[in-house]
């Protein structure tokens, strides 16, 4: 039964993105704002990176520094996301299967996948909770698109 379910079937779209220029507050307001965990960083219409919250935190200045509020603000408004992005972006064919999706996140120990079509353009996003909702479904009933 799950052996013919696509990742396109369960994918997230469309996907927020975000420019590699794009400060490092702007990507935490947008992640917070939208609710979401990660963000494909996008150049030219080609995916050339992500960031998640977690990269963002790390990026984010420690409590205990003397710098004031004001020096700390600048300093983490020029900050921009291609300095802290993931460069070498596991991704996901939207024709792919969704178990192949999950032992990929599983091995690679990654909490989303962004999905590519046959040009390698950015799609969609597939996540755990993705999956986790397609489970969820599949307990009432025979897994089909949502």
């Amino acid at each position: 039964m799950l052996e013919q379910v696509t990742v396109r079937d369960w994918m997230t779209k469309p996907v927020l993105t975000i420019a590699p220029s794009a400060s490092i507050s702007s990507a935490h307001q947008i992640m917070k704002e939208r609710g979401v965990r990660r963000l494909p960083v996008i150049e030219n219409n080609e995916l050339v990176g992500i960031i998640t919250i977690g990269d963002v935190r790390e990026a984010s200045p420690s409590d205990a520094t003397t710098l004031s509020i004001w020096e700390l603000n600048y300093l983490w408004a020029q900050l921009t996301v291609e300095k802290i992005m993931t460069r070498n972006v596991i991704s996901i064919h939207e024709e792919r299967n969704i178990l192949d999706a999950a032992e990929i996140m599983l091995d690679q120990k990654v909490s989303g996948l962004p999905v590519v079509d046959a040009n390698g353009r950015l799609v969609g996003i597939l996540t755990e909770s993705d999956i986790f909702r397609m489970l969820i479904k599949s307990r009432t009933q025979e897994v089909a698109a949502p």
